[in-house]
């Protein structure tokens, strides 16, 4: 049976299956993280820009430095559920909940 190839998918499930494995092998495991990882730092940043704050201001709100929000943003560093919660909530003024599924 040949392989399939990324042509051959029909679904962007198929084309996950394809190029990364199937749900559960540490190849597709690594980028499921890392897509939430982006999604992250997408809100992240679509929120600071909304709520019309530099890198800076919202460093100086939280008592950090502009270069761990710099980090957060660009999905370079691993942030705790605490802090992201201090973030939206106390920095940003904007509620967040979680879903597990």
């Amino acid at each position: 049976m040949k392989k399939k190839s990324i042509k051959d998918a029909k679904t962007f499930d198929e084309l996950l299956d394809i190029k990364y494995g199937s749900i559960g092998t540490t190849k597709r495991d690594t980028f499921e993280e890392k897509a939430q990882y982006f999604v992250i730092s997408t809100m992240l940043k679509e929120a600071r820009k909304e709520a019309h704050m530099t890198q800076d201001e919202l460093a100086e709100k939280l008592g950090t430095k502009k270069s761990y929000i710099s980090r957060l943003e660009n999905g370079k560093c691993d942030i705790q559920i605490s802090t992201l919660y201090r973030i939206f909530e106390f920095g940003l003024g904007r509620r967040i909940n979680l879903l597990f599924g």
